[in-house]
C-alpha cells in the first residue's frame, strides 16, 4: 500500500488549495515545493480581483493564510524539487532533491512563468509597473499611459482590456503586422486609445522607483525613442513548468498538460491543476477551483480503487 494518499507537486494557489481540500477529505497529503509555496502571486502586490477582498490583498497575505488553513487540516508541506516520477499501477513513486515517496495519486500544479524580454530594469521595476497580466493589474493604471509588449492574441487583448483603464496604450511589436487573430485586429485599429509601434522592441524599462517609459530601437532603421509609460504590460508568451510531467502525461505543442473538465490527465491516478495545465484563463481564481477539482476528483478515484488509507 502506498505511503500517502496524494501528492502534490507545487505550491502556489492550485496547489495549496489542493491541499486544503485533500487534506480536509482525510487524504494523508504531501505537498512538494521546490522554493516558498506561493508562487508567481507572491509578486503582486495587490490582487484585486479575488472575490471576498473589497478593498484586494496582498499576493503574500493571502498565500500565507492559504499555508496555515492548509496544514490546519493536516496538509505536510515540504521543501524539495521533485527530479523523478514513475508509475507503477496502483503505485505512484516520486523523487526529490529531499526524498522520495509513493503515493496513490499525483496531482501536478507545477504552475507557469511568464516569458521575460531579459532587458535593462525589467527585474528592478517588477511588480513597480512591470507586469505580466493586464487583467490583474490594469486597474492600478486608471488614466494613465501605458505600454504593452507583443503582437499576438495575448498583447492585443491585454491593450484593449487595458483600454477601459488607461488613457494611452502603446502596442510595441518587433514587425510590421501583428500576429493576433483578424477580428483581435479590427478591435485594437478602431480603438483610438491603442497606438501600434511598429517593427520596434524594447531595449530597457525607465524607471528608479516606478516604471517612467520604455526605450525603444526600431528593428530597421536602428533608431532609438523614449516612450512614456507609468506600467509595461509584457505578453510576449508563458512558459509551463511541467519538465517533469512529459513523456509520462499528455502536453500540449507548448508544453502544458492535457486534462478533462475533472482535471484528469492522460494517465490514470495522475491529475494537474493550475497555470500547468492547458485552459483559457489563467487566474488566482481558476487556479483555487482547479485546485479543489483535482483534490476532489483525486479522492474519487482513491475510493474506486479501493478507499484511501
Amino acid at each position: 500500500m502506498p505511503d500517502l494518499d496524494v501528492i502534490i507537486i507545487g505550491g502556489g494557489p492550485a496547489g495549496l488549495t489542493a491541499g486544503i481540500y485533500a487534506s480536509r477529505a482525510r487524504l494523508k497529503t504531501l505537498l512538494l515545493e521546490k522554493m516558498m509555496p506561493g508562487g508567481q502571486i507572491l509578486t503582486t502586490p495587490l490582487l484585486e480581483n479575488y472575490p471576498g477582498f473589497s478593498e484586494g490583498v496582498t499576493g503574500l497575505g493571502v498565500i500565507e493564510e492559504m499555508v496555515k488553513q492548509a496544514q490546519r487540516f493536516g496538509l505536510e508541506i515540504k521543501t524539495g524539487e521533485v527530479t523523478k516520477i514513475e508509475d507503477r499501477g496502483a503505485l505512484k513513486a516520486v523523487v526529490s532533491d529531499t526524498g522520495a515517496y509513493n503515493a496513490a495519486a499525483v496531482i501536478f500544479a507545477m504552475g507557469a512563468s511568464y516569458s521575460k524580454l531579459g532587458v535593462p530594469g525589467e527585474e528592478k521595476l517588477a511588480g513597480r509597473g512591470v507586469s505580466y497580466c493586464a487583467t490583474c493589474d490594469g486597474p492600478l493604471f486608471r488614466n494613465k499611459e501605458v505600454a504593452v509588449v507583443g503582437g499576438g492574441d495575448t498583447a492585443i487583448e491585454e491593450a484593449l482590456h487595458l483600454a477601459h483603464f488607461c488613457s494611452r496604450i502603446s502596442v510595441i511589436h518587433r514587425r510590421n503586422e501583428l500576429r493576433a487573430t483578424r477580428i483581435l485586429q479590427e478591435r485594437a485599429f478602431a480603438e483610438k486609445k491603442i497606438n501600434i509601434v511598429w517593427d520596434s522592441v524594447v531595449t530597457e524599462i525607465l524607471g528608479t522607483e516606478k516604471v517612467e517609459g520604455v526605450m525603444t530601437k526600431n528593428v530597421k532603421t536602428s533608431e532609438q525613442k523614449i516612450t512614456p509609460a507609468a506600467g509595461v504590460f509584457l505578453a510576449v508568451g508563458f512558459t509551463p513548468h511541467t519538465g517533469i510531467a512529459k513523456g509520462l502525461v499528455a502536453t500540449d505543442d507548448k508544453g502544458y498538460i492535457i486534462t478533462d473538465d475533472d482535471m484528469a490527465a492522460s494517465r490514470a491516478g495522475f491529475f494537474a491543476a493550475g497555470d500547468c495545465r492547458k485552459k483559457l484563463l489563467r487566474q488566482f481564481v481558476t487556479a483555487c477551483g482547479d485546485g479543489a477539482t483535482a483534490a476532489f476528483a483525486a479522492q474519487r478515484y482513491i475510493e474506486q480503487k479501493g478507499g484511501a488509507r
